[in-house]
């Protein structure tokens, strides 16, 4: 369970970093940076996968509204492909982190690498069931990232988006194999490559 140990171990505003949509094959990355407020933390913040959707969008509101600042990054499907995905996650670690306002003053990051940023900072593996902080901002990604593909899904009604978000579900790949890949999914990802490359021959 997410406490606050790590943050109340060190001084001044300390914001946690997470993201959502490192896997899929389709759609962007969402990037989240969170400086909760101590006298303020919104009860049932946990790790985001340890949640439901109706709980991720429930807790969405009142963290951003109890939090001292907090930023949400869109990294697109282009970004993705030009960088590769571990680019493009330090980058929006490093875009959510520079525009929180008022800034942080130590960063504590969701994984075993932090980003290029100019304030000291903290990785910590599964630091998304560790840290409140970073589990708050789980879940200000995950439910910006799905937002996105719950739309997307309107945009491009026959891949499902709605239910698996652009993972590589089986009825995912199915409706690739069938309708080939639409403009939001990643060009770069082996499985789109090799179903474009079938879609040529």
């Amino acid at each position: 369970m997410a406490d606050f140990s790590f943050e109340s171990s060190l001084t001044g505003r300390i914001c946690g970093v997470d993201e959502a949509g490192r896997g899929p094959c389709a759609g962007p990355l969402c990037v989240a940076a969170v400086i909760l407020d101590p006298a303020r933390l919104p009860e049932g913040i946990d790790d985001s996968k340890t949640l439901t959707e109706k709980r991720r969008f429930e807790l969405e509101p009142l963290i951003k509204e109890a939090a001292i600042a907090w930023s949400v990054i869109t990294m697109t499907v282009e970004e993705i492909d030009c960088l590769n995905i571990l680019a493009a996650t330090m980058e929006g670690m490093k875009r959510a982190v520079e525009t929180l306002d008022p800034c942080a003053d130590h960063a504590l990051i969701d994984g075993n690498g932090c980003p290029k940023i100019a304030l000291p900072s903290t990785a910590i593996v599964k630091g998304d069931s560790l840290s409140l902080s970073i589990a708050a901002a789980s879940i200000l990604a995950k439910t910006a990232r799905d937002r996105i593909m719950i739309e997307m899904d309107i945009v491009y009604p026959h891949y499902g988006f709605k239910k698996h978000k652009g993972y590589q579900a089986e009825t995912h790949l199915e409706a690739l194999r069938r309708h080939g890949p639409s403009p939001i999914h990643r060009t770069s990802w082996s499985t789109i490559r090799e179903l474009s490359r079938d879609a040529t021959v």
